[in-house]
């Protein structure tokens, strides 16, 4: 990283990827073509884990080429005054891969309802639709975190 003062540590990049909402998705697809979607997704402290159908452009791209990255945006205040934006952001680059295994599966389909519906047994919702589903494992190669300068010092 150019900027090795604005660099997060690493704990507070799996603070990042534990707490997000979302995470924007970037593929490789046709014609060497980025693809960068939004995605649900949830973290196990090794891999991320996401959802999708079992057909469609993300099955397409992660075929053609698994290697892909993905951002979580923590932060991101514009400061009009100053002309720039408080930003606080983590970075991935894996290798994405589709779940085969059932147990596996569960185990994604699971820990993504306990982020998103937190208290809520997903057994019979996970039970419905495991077959309609697709889970991918994106293996972490490299984590990166940036932070504007500005909140190098300032945690909010």
């Amino acid at each position: 990283m150019r900027r090795f003062r604005q660099e997060l540590a690493m704990e507070e990049c799996h603070r990042i990827l534990y707490c997000g909402k979302y995470a924007v998705w970037a593929m490789t697809s046709d014609d060497d073509y980025a693809y960068v979607v939004p995605v649900n997704y949830a973290y196990d402290g090794t891999a991320i884990y996401v959802h999708c159908a079992k057909q469609g452009h993300k099955l397409d791209c992660i075929m053609r080429n698994p290697g892909c990255s993905m951002c979580v945006v923590d932060k991101d205040d514009v400061i009009p005054e100053e002309f720039t934006s408080y930003f606080r952001s983590v970075i991935v680059f894996g290798k994405a891969a589709l779940v085969n295994d059932d147990k596996e599966v569960i185990k994604g389909l699971s820990l993504l309802c306990e982020k998103y519906s937190p208290g809520i047994d997903p057994s019979d919702e996970i039970a419905r639709f495991i077959k309609a589903v697709c889970v991918v494992r994106i293996d972490i190669d490299l984590i990166t975190g940036k932070q504007a300068k500005e909140l190098i010092s300032v945690r909010k």
